[in-house]
């Protein structure tokens, strides 16, 4: 297949890496790249792509808010999210944005480009970890968990919070003021019943929605 890709990753070296991958298996016969949310839904907007590879963690935008957005500017074109999160963390909500698939980055090279062939023609791409990640989104009962309730920007900072991450310093990645951040985390405690951060911290552990690793940042 020679594929047109778009991918939106912020990190050069990844972004090096994954393109030359496509190009030398003959995936792709053009990788173009953007290093921002917004830089994506320029390039998006202004060329035609077979698929596009979405990086969930980008500078300025939050990676499912730039899916929403490249739904509504080219619907038909499939978005392939990519990411160090693991699939239970994100997945769901990347689907249910309408992404086409979730990959991790610690797939190998023949499960990315079997992912990226399978959403270029037309079909989802559901890894087994995605398949588990699905089943255990709707329990036996139809109830949903706390923190299934949460918008996206709510999810988001709840998940920086457990981290450790200050106010400030979620205002600074999110590109929002602080007081709106301290808004999404008084909605977030009373739609999720927490009195405070030990709280909330103490649920995202037990529910396995962060990996506390500094590693695992993108």
């Amino acid at each position: 297949m020679n594929l047109r890709i778009l991918l939106a990753e912020d990190h050069a070296v990844v972004r090096q890496g994954v393109r030359q991958l496509l190009l030398d298996r003959g995936v792709a016969s053009e990788v173009a790249e953007a290093q921002s949310g917004a830089e994506a839904l320029m390039e998006a907007g202004q060329r035609v792509y077979d698929v596009i590879l979405l990086d969930v963690s980008l500078p300025d935008l939050n990676g499912v808010e730039v899916l929403k957005r490249m739904k509504r500017k080219v619907p038909r074109v499939p978005v392939l999210m990519f990411s160090m999160y693991r699939e239970d963390q994100y997945a769901v909500r990347a689907l249910k944005a309408g992404a086409a698939g979730y990959l991790s980055k610690t797939v190998d090279a023949a499960q990315m480009i079997a992912a990226i062939q399978q959403v270029a023609a037309g079909r989802k791409y559901v890894s087994p970890a995605m398949a588990e990640a699905l089943a255990n989104y709707v329990s036996f009962d139809g109830e949903q968990m706390p923190h299934e309730k949460l918008s996206d920007r709510e999810y988001q900072t709840l998940c920086m919070l457990a981290s450790g991450k200050r106010l400030t310093d979620i205002a600074l990645a999110l590109s929002l003021s602080v007081k709106t951040v301290s808004v999404y985390r008084t909605r977030l405690l009373e739609k999720m019943k927490l009195r405070n951060n030990a709280e909330l911290t103490f649920y995202v552990m037990t529910n396995r929605l962060v990996d506390l690793n500094p590693a695992m940042t993108a």
